[in-house]
């Protein structure tokens, strides 16, 4: 077994290092693995020669002294909240306290604080007020503009301007690291990383010539309305986001400039999208594949057993779902594995003494956009389209699905593997007779499917599925034929499951009704549903806040109220008895009377 990244001091005397280069300190506990993004971000700064170690979970409410077991590293704190956005991490959609976290051992709760970027960066200046404290992950990016909070229920400003940050990362962050790394190594200031790509910063200065100073090195720069604006009018928030969202789908984009009193937040425009070497080169770094050993006694890291045995294919979406920030993280373009690199990942699994041959998820993002992308990269540079597939497939996109049914008969033909199978979801919504889609369909169907596919119509309303940018059930109603169809003539006895929304913006009770009216005609017990909740950076969480659609800035109906977003809810549990008599008040008290029978007495053809 190889070795791991140091999170203790003994393991840093033990390789004989006076002094850290470089400390990540990070929300989640520590797994080597290329699932895990500090894991990712320090093997990439350790291949270039820097001495890294990593604070995973440390306690922020004691004496500091996890904060201060390395001392002041030589050029900078690297901060994240972990995988996840820690609010999301800690609560439902009800806001209720959840009782577990996926990301620390044992499954235990309560081992990272909320809005935990901002908490340990507020603390590392505290203790070193002159080392730079760099932020990165899911919780800056998303926060790097004004945004709404949906657990303080107000508008937030930027990251930059309520925590003492030096810099922001956002998005996948490799190759900025590195450039700030080596910036700082040269003994630069962190102003010097003020010009590189996808960072962004805040200056105090606010006059207008400190904007128009900066326009050499930009192509354009867009002012987006102040925090200050945004406060006072939703929809001055809803055209930022309209603006932040064209200009993100772009490859070659504008840096923007938000105010926040007497000081501007910069957001420059992203990298390049990552090449297939480079992409290659982060994920063939010597990852253990393994949490830390000195979690042995505290039990496994339940998000680590569950992608221990899944090998990710690709990076990026551009599928544009209004709820997802994917794109806004990882970009709207694809970059895809080579086929050598996912190979020798299988093989290095197969070399496991607890691998039991079954590879549980060969895919990404989305398990089907493996080496798609733009035929003419041209088109693409200034493209503002929101999704390549939606509401039309784009002319210009290259989705042949065979490379990817090639690779999953190379992954199955490798030794010690029984089984590939395919957990990603599948975007029917990509199929055509001439990219081979429906073909790709039938192989996955007939190989890679444990007995379960599921599929994420997300609604049976069209109405609202526009306003969620996804197609029209009628799709599901055709991907069902074709399943049902392939699984009758194979003689097996298959399951696909769909995955819905309530509560999203737009979605009314009646919405839901139709839903479980139709829900119950095709037989469905719903077990993959969830009730929407508002993250920063999406389309749906600022149609939530404003009740405008940014798109077209109509107005939205949302269903704000708990007790709303509660009945809509329970429309997915027709079938439970226990749940019967609230539907029944639910509908009647929203003049739904005629659903009653449909939903709770009236039988449908089996």
């Amino acid at each position: 077994m190889g070795h791991f990244l140091p999170i203790t001091l003994e393991e840093v005397k033990h390789l004989g290092w006076e002094q850290v280069d470089i400390v990540l300190v990070t929300g989640d506990a520590y797994v080597d693995h290329p699932s895990f993004g500090t894991a990712v971000i320090g093997r990439t700064l350790e291949a270039a020669g820097y001495r890294v170690a990593i604070i995973p979970q440390p306690n922020w409410r004691d004496d500091l002294r996890d904060f201060r077991k390395f001392g002041r590293p030589r050029l900078f704190f690297g901060v994240n909240s972990g995988v996840m956005d820690s609010m999301v991490n800690h609560y439902t959609a009800a806001r209720r306290l959840r009782h577990d976290d996926a990301y620390t051992p044992g499954g235990q709760a309560g081992f990272r604080p909320d809005r935990a970027t901002y908490v340990y960066t507020r603390i590392l200046k505290q203790l070193y007020p002159d080392t730079p404290v760099v932020i990165a992950g899911v919780e800056a990016s998303m926060r790097r503009l004004a945004h709404y909070d949906y657990w303080d229920d107000k508008l937030f400003p930027s990251i930059l301007a309520d925590t003492p940050a030096d810099l922001l990362n956002y998005g996948m962050g490799e190759r900025t690291t590195l450039k700030i790394a080596q910036l700082l190594n040269q003994g630069k200031g962190i102003e010097a990383c003020y010009a590189l790509p996808q960072v962004a910063y805040i200056t105090s200065n606010s006059s207008n010539s400190s904007i128009s100073s900066i326009t050499s090195s930009a192509s354009t720069i867009i002012e987006l309305h102040s925090f200050e604006e945004c406060l006072k009018s939703k929809r001055a928030q809803a055209e930022n986001y309209h603006i932040i969202e064209q200009e993100s789908n772009k490859i070659v984009c504008a840096t923007l400039v938000q105010r926040h009193g007497d000081r501007l937040v910069f957001v420059n425009p992203p990298e390049p999208p990552m090449t297939t070497e480079e992409i290659d080169a982060s994920f063939d770094l010597p990852y253990t594949r393994l949490p830390h050993p000195k979690y042995k006694k505290r039990g496994t890291v339940p998000a680590y057993e569950m992608i221990k045995n899944s090998v990710n294919i690709h990076r990026g979406c551009f599928g544009g779902c209004s709820f997802c920030t994917i794109s806004a993280h990882q970009g709207k373009q694809i970059a895809s594995r080579s086929e050598a690199s996912i190979l020798r990942e299988v093989k290095t699994l197969t070399e496991r003494e607890d691998f039991n041959g079954v590879i549980t998820d060969l895919g990404g993002p989305s398990a089907n956009m493996y080496r798609m992308s733009g035929k003419d990269k041209s088109l693409c540079q200034k493209c503002p389209r929101y999704s390549c597939i939606q509401p039309t497939i784009c002319k210009n996109l290259q989705s042949d699905h065979h490379p990817l049914v090639d690779l999953y008969k190379k992954v199955s033909a490798v030794p010690g593997i029984k089984h590939v199978y395919i957990g990603s979801g599948i975007r029917c919504d990509l199929f055509t007779k001439e990219n081979h889609g429906w073909d790709y369909f039938r192989h996955v169907v007939l190989h890679h499917v444990s007995g379960r596919l599921k599929v994420a119509p997300e609604h049976t309303s069209d109405q609202v599925l526009k306003l969620m940018r996804k197609p029209s059930f009628n799709l599901f109603l055709q991907t069902k034929a074709q399943f049902d169809t392939i699984c009758r003539q194979a003689g097996l006895r298959y399951q696909l499951i769909p995955y819905f929304i309530s509560s999203h913006p737009g979605c009314q009770l009646r919405d839901m009704a139709d839903l479980a009216v139709e829900m119950k005609r095709l037989g469905y017990h719903l077990e993959q549903i969830q009730d929407f909740t508002p993250t920063p950076m999406t389309l749906s969480t600022e149609m939530y806040y404003t009740g405008i659609n940014p798109d077209t800035m109509q107005p939205v109906y949302v269903a704000r109220r708990p007790e709303e977003k509660k009945a809509q809810n329970l429309m997915f549990f027709y079938y439970k008895k226990e749940c019967q008599a609230a539907i029944r008040q639910a509908l009647h008290n929203h003049h739904l009377d005629s659903y009653i029978s449909k939903l709770l007495t009236q039988k449908y053809p089996s």
